[in-house]
């Protein structure tokens, strides 16, 4: 979604003007261009979501696939701006143009609902409807439209509690290729930030024991190792100081499992770079998880 200026505005934009002005013809008429051009992103926001929709939820892979980057790169143009993040998050409160339900009905969705439980369409004349199977590209850019409507539209992580998203996610996990894994760690916590509902289904399975399980494997590819910490880093300093459940319990649950001298590491680390700006702060994750890793590698 990358819209033009539209030339009918050209030159007849307002500017702030004094209380005096503000009834003005020249203001009048740019209170209708501001109008006419939220109106005709909403159209366009609208028709992006359509579009991309309606290919997810088609029966074979390629075109999922299509419409999924389609989203994806929806989500960024909506990301550049206040005011189409604010359209986006007006167009979820509408059932047919929600992102998350559909991710889990089709790109999301759990292994055994594809199997055929009964052989009806054998004996009958309806044809059987074939659905193409999950491929992990599929599986991987599902997984960054998830997280981008998490982090853009907070209500989008209530869908997908709805959805039992925790379970689904926490089953890709540990079968899926490294990219995957990788990327389901980041839509972990953009559906865990400040989601008590969902941060609860992570602590109810176990959730810190299976990415304690992959950081702590040697024989894990290096980079999901590094992605591994990043994610405890920012869970710890997410829930610091709590003291009522969710994830209570996560200091203790950490060193129970990685040693009290890499949990140690992982509570101090957590607390970097509040000050800092965004770019910095990733820069600072990725060297504190480095820090993680190479101290589970010394003990």
């Amino acid at each position: 979604m990358y819209l033009k200026k539209p030339q009918w505005t050209e030159g007849i934009t307002p500017k702030p003007s004094p209380e005096s002005e503000s009834d003005s013809p020249a203001t009048a008429v740019g209170d209708l261009v501001n109008s006419l051009t939220t109106q005709r992103v909403y159209r366009e926001v609208t028709l992006a979501l359509r579009s991309g929709l309606r290919e997810v939820r088609a029966e074979f892979s390629f075109l999922r696939v299509r419409g999924l980057r389609s989203l994806l790169k929806f989500l960024r143009s909506v990301a550049e701006s206040d005011s189409t993040i604010n359209l986006f998050s007006q167009t979820q409160s509408i059932p047919e143009l929600q992102v998350v339900p559909v991710l889990f009905q089709h790109s999301l969705k759990e292994a055994e609902d594809e199997i055929v439980r009964n052989l009806d369409h054998i004996f009958g004349v309806e044809p059987l409807k074939i659905t193409t199977p999950l491929t992990d590209s599929e599986i991987s850019l599902a997984l960054r439209v998830l997280e981008g409507c998490c982090l853009l539209h907070r209500d989008s992580a209530v869908l997908a509690h709805q959805h039992k998203a925790i379970q689904v996610l926490m089953n890709i996990l540990p079968t899926r290729g490294v990219a995957e894994q990788g990327v389901c760690l980041d839509a972990l916590t953009a559906i865990m930030l400040d989601s008590s509902a969902n941060q609860m289904d992570f602590e109810a399975l176990n959730g810190i024991e299976e990415v304690a399980e992959l950081i702590r494997d040697k024989q894990v590819d290096e980079n999901l190792r590094l992605k591994c910490g990043e994610f405890l880093l920012l869970l710890i300093g997410h829930v610091n100081g709590r003291d009522r459940p969710p994830l209570a319990t996560v200091h203790e649950d950490i060193k129970r499992l990685l040693g009290e001298k890499s949990a140690s590491l992982i509570w101090a680390a957590s607390q970097f770079g509040s000050t800092l700006d965004p770019e910095q702060r990733l820069t600072a994750l990725h060297i504190q998880a480095r820090r993680v890793l190479e101290s589970l590698d010394l003990y």
